[in-house]
């Protein structure tokens, strides 16, 4: 499944989706059976405030919505996948600290906005919820999707539906706690595994130990090199993202946990030990299957089109089937 355009002049129902980040916004106009009619991105402009962001996400959705229209087809919904803590009950932005967002009413907006039925989800529920149905997880019941990245999050998707929690915060395994007395995270404690084993972290314990910078991807490319302090570095990332791995096994029982996010783009550098060190950590439970992700940076889009989908009235199946 991937992001492509396919023809434009061709009658039937597309829904709008987009993928919000800090950064960028990645947006499609999407077929039931998963197709991509049309797609674009556009930059989020955080720093220009919360207020403007929805300005865009709004103007964005509704352009996309008329570029439907021009091409003969019909939007039928909205999905729109964003990070922070999302309360996908009542469709409201919570907080988000690379967007600016509280306390947001992002699906009324765009109802209000566009008079479609939207669904609101986050970000990296979003993507596990693609990766479970359509990605490196399809036809497993159980699935933890973790996102490496700057930071570390999970979606739990049972039977392809995502986890979301009593608060909207649903899947928050970068902030179990690895190494008490570690580097401090961002949420405050010290010893997350976010603020061990995510990217960032990987960067900033080799420039601590090497005195240069460096990014994860140069870290693991000089310990596959046989750099003696990389190599270190690395190791410490493994043996912490199986330690959080594990105890995501011992709380979930998955049967299938799938990678991604920018550190699984070492692929085998990183799959391969850490396949590994989760097998020796395993008692009793069940080994899952660890593999990479299979729909790279588009899982986001695809899982607010799958959002969207289900409400416009349960029609999931169709793009599940190719």
């Amino acid at each position: 499944m991937s992001l492509r355009t396919t023809g434009h002049r061709r009658s039937g129902d597309v829904v709008v989706a987009l993928d919000v980040g800090g950064t960028g916004m990645k947006c499609a106009l999407v077929r039931p059976d998963g197709g991509v009619v049309h797609a674009e991105r556009h930059p989020t402009g955080a720093a220009r405030g919360p207020e403007a962001v929805v300005d865009t996400i709004l103007e964005v959705a509704e352009g996309l919505a008329g570029k439907a229209r021009s091409y003969g087809r019909a939007p039928v919904a909205v999905g729109i996948a964003v990070p922070g803590v999302v309360d996908e009950a009542r469709g409201v932005a919570v907080w988000s600290a690379n967007v600016g967002f509280r306390d947001v009413p992002l699906r009324d907006l765009v109802v209000a906005r566009l008079g479609l039925p939207t669904a609101l989800g986050h970000d990296v529920r979003a993507g596990g919820l693609a990766e479970a149905r359509l990605g490196a997880g399809r036809g497993a019941r159980h699935v933890l999707f973790v996102a490496i990245g700057t930071g570390i999050a999970a979606a739990h998707v049972v039977d392809g539906s995502a986890s979301v929690g009593a608060h909207g915060a649903a899947g928050e395994i970068g902030h179990i706690l690895v190494r008490p007395g570690g580097p401090r995270c961002g949420c405050g404690r010290p010893g997350c595994l976010e603020a061990v084993a995510s990217a960032a972290a990987v960067g900033r314990r080799y420039a601590e130990l090497a005195g240069a910078p460096a990014t994860a991807a140069e870290v693991a490319e000089r310990a596959a090199a046989g750099e003696p302090l990389a190599a270190q570095v690395w190791q410490e990332t493994v043996e912490a993202l199986a330690d959080g791995l594990a105890s995501g096994q011992a709380l979930f029982d998955v049967d299938t946990i799938v990678v991604g996010g920018g550190l699984a783009q070492a692929g085998a550098l990183l799959l391969d030990p850490l396949r590994a060190a989760l097998h020796e950590r395993m008692t009793f439970h069940r080994e899952p299957r660890l593999v990479a992700a299979a729909l790279g940076d588009e899982a986001g889009c695809l899982g607010a089109a799958l959002l969207a989908l289900d409400a416009a009235g349960g029609v999931r199946s169709s793009m599940e089937e190719r």
